[in-house]
């Protein structure tokens, strides 16, 4: 028998693991014949009752693991400490909220067992959904492409199969600070496909992704895989330099001719606004990467575990 790790991250889902882990459960039971589960729930550090609700699980269920991260350091990062705890022939991730529902589980082995590393799923919305989080979401995916060298299929979420060559990958070699995992699963490369599913509404509780979230999530895929905004930024200034040589040209031109340099107090200080303004936000763009390498050359341990409950 196959052994398959889930991991599952946690942050203030007390109202809806219960729910979760019974339709987690009726999904694996009916897989125990070919596969042995090792169920990972990694808590966030919460403020809410999660913690008692994953021990209350751990009591009461076999082959259950809470990671209890010492403090809040992410979905990504949760995804990754539940990564560095397999040992099984393959990993499942997927959220407890119920919008990655476990019935996918046996699609994502059949597809493990056709011989691929990678099983990604890709999220459809259901046409019930609010305009405004499949608008943003389209959005998000286009801006990631066109900036990044390292294509994601648009709906491609944080609930996939990965083989045991791709955790060992992870495990020892991928080790940055800021990942950004659903453009490193495509940066790997191996053997990859897909599946497509329905999100549901969330089981119950509230969506951590917000609009603020969802820029700050963007801006970490951007500057972990492409250079392109700051060579945007160095044709930007470029074609600003040409620009303001031939605005010389033209000064002088008309002062020659007519005898009177143009008048333009309005259109200076319109200009300078603008070069003031494009100047600070390339710094911004330069400071983004600088507190990359920040991040980086600082060698802090990617989160920490207070306890381990089994």
């Amino acid at each position: 028998m196959k052994t398959i790790d889930i991991v599952l991250p946690v942050y203030n889902e007390e109202d809806g693991l219960n729910s979760f882990h019974q339709a987690l459960m009726l999904v694996l039971d009916r897989l125990r014949d070919r596969y042995c589960f090792n169920i990972t729930y990694v808590l966030d550090r919460s403020i809410d009752n999660s913690f008692n609700v994953l021990k209350s699980l751990v009591a009461t269920s076999k082959n259950v693991t809470v990671i209890h991260l010492s403090r809040r350091f992410g979905h990504q990062m949760s995804l990754v400490a539940g990564i560095d705890q397999s040992k099984g022939d393959a990993l499942i991730m997927m959220d407890c909220d119920l919008q990655h529902p476990p019935q996918i589980i046996p699609s994502l082995l059949e597809k493990f067992e056709e011989g691929y590393d990678i099983v990604q799923t890709v999220r459809q919305y259901d046409p019930k959904t609010r305009f405004w989080k499949r608008w943003t979401s389209r959005i998000f995916y286009r801006l990631q492409n066109a900036l990044s060298p390292v294509e994601i299929q648009e709906g491609a979420a944080d609930y996939r199969l990965i083989s045991r060559k791709v955790v060992a990958v992870f495990q020892s070699s991928v080790r940055e600070q800021n990942q950004f995992l659903r453009g490193l699963f495509s940066w790997v490369g191996f053997r990859s496909t897909s599946i497509r599913f329905f999100s549901a509404p969330r089981g119950a509780g509230q969506t951590k992704y917000h609009l603020s979230r969802l820029v700050t999530f963007s801006i970490v895929g951007i500057t972990s895989f492409s250079k392109l905004p700051l060579r945007l930024a160095i044709m930007l200034g470029f074609v600003i330099s040409i620009s303001s040589i031939l605005y010389g040209i033209w000064v002088v031109g008309v002062y020659f001719i007519l005898g009177h340099l143009p008048r333009g107090y309005t259109s200076l200080i319109v200009v300078g606004s603008f070069l003031g303004g494009l100047q600070l936000t390339v710094l911004g763009i330069i400071g983004e990467y600088l507190g990359s390498v920040f991040d980086e050359v600082k060698h802090r341990p990617l989160y920490v575990v207070d306890e381990v409950i089994r």
